[in-house]
């Protein structure tokens, strides 16, 4: 039979999901209230959470991203083989093998994360039970055993590192398995690259609100204060490695719905997909048509930009290994490879017209 506080969870999260429209809502903080990591900020007051019945089942139409048994939706920075270990159905960070990354892109998501700080206890503050949840790559919840463990108060468990700290401290003791639920709505960008909204955050933790739909200033980090530039609207999520052993176990999201816009119902494009950088690097190049045009295209950090035509260069989308998408236009370019995959030439499709392009360099 289904947990009473499982039921209470999930009404809680619906009920959230009105405050995405509601503006003005949720915590108003901005970011010159306080100096990120400010030992002085005021301390979260300390709230026992009431007993889970954990694990929490993934409802149906959730991509599981990973339920003890393999890591095999998960990868390296370099796109390689996941660099942590598996261990009693939970994944353990291991020290100075670097971020985790899901093999998968996405944008808006609900997501739940199980995870635990590491016994026996080791170190203090940001020392102590240290890794991260971040969405699309870039926007961290911070892990931390901040169970009787001060540090400042934008960096301890359930804060939006740098930014918020959460309304309370609702975290467990070292070794017990704690709960994240997420609601991340992704920032939305115009078609020039200019930020057109930021992005929104909710998270419970341990069944306890502590972040209130938020709105996000910019990405987060240590000892920075970013702006948001513009990036893909679908990005891996990731873990951190902080060089402790925490463990991670039932992480599971749903996808959700983008807020729809105005206007005549559109033809969905086929969904993206993410390839790692040493993946992507075998396409960049130059490219020469029959009558000399020339095409360059690049890799920039994790995603691949054409140049041709006297155009500023466009973002590719890849839609498989053989098909990508120019960013915001309907044409395509349909690669031919050899038998290591590497691009020999392709098609550029646009407006029912098919153009030949072999590879120059």
């Amino acid at each position: 039979m289904t947990n009473s506080r499982q039921i209470r969870l999930v009404l809680v999260l619906m009920s959230l999901s009105w405050l995405q429209l509601a503006p003005g809502f949720g915590q108003s903080r901005s970011a010159s209230e306080w100096l990120a990591h400010d030992p002085e900020r005021p301390r979260p007051p300390v709230v026992s959470p009431a007993p889970q019945s954990l694990p929490v089942a993934p409802p149906e139409d959730a991509v599981v991203l990973f339920d003890g048994t393999g890591m095999a939706g998960w990868r390296s920075e370099e796109g390689g083989p996941a660099p942590w270990k598996v261990q009693d159905g939970a994944m353990i960070s291991v020290p100075e093998s670097g971020y985790l990354y899901t093999s998968r892109a996405f944008g808006d998501v609900q997501l739940h994360v199980e995870w635990a700080a590491p016994l026996p206890v080791e170190g203090s503050s940001q020392g102590r039970g240290n890794s991260g949840v971040y969405l699309m790559s870039k926007y961290e919840v911070q892990v931390l055993d901040s169970y009787r463990n001060d540090t400042y108060p934008d960096g301890q468990a359930g804060a939006v590192y740098g930014q918020y700290p959460p309304l309370v401290n609702a975290s467990l003791p070292p070794g017990e398995w704690q709960t994240y639920d997420i609601v991340f709505r992704r920032p939305r960008f115009h078609r020039d690259g200019r930020l057109a909204s930021p992005a929104r955050m909710t998270v419970i933790h341990n069944g306890i609100l502590v972040q209130d739909n938020v709105e996000l200033w910019g990405p987060t980090g240590w000892l920075q204060h970013a702006p948001y530039t513009y990036h893909p609207d679908r990005l891996p999520l990731a873990l951190q490695d902080h060089g402790n052993p925490v463990r991670f176990r039932n992480i599971w999201l749903r996808e959700l719905p983008e807020h729809a816009e105005p206007g005549p119902v559109r033809k969905p494009a086929p969904p993206a997909i993410s390839l790692a950088p040493a993946v992507l690097q075998r396409y960049a190049g130059r490219y020469r048509t029959p009558d000399g045009n020339e095409y360059v295209i690049s890799l920039h950090g994790d995603h691949l930009r054409a140049f041709f035509y006297r155009q500023p260069e466009i973002e590719l989308v890849p839609r498989s290994e053989r098909e990508f998408a120019l960013r915001w236009t309907a044409a395509r370019l349909l690669f031919d490879l050899d038998g290591e995959g590497r691009p020999t030439g392709f098609i550029f499709e646009i407006g029912g017209d098919r153009r030949p392009v072999k590879r120059v360099d």
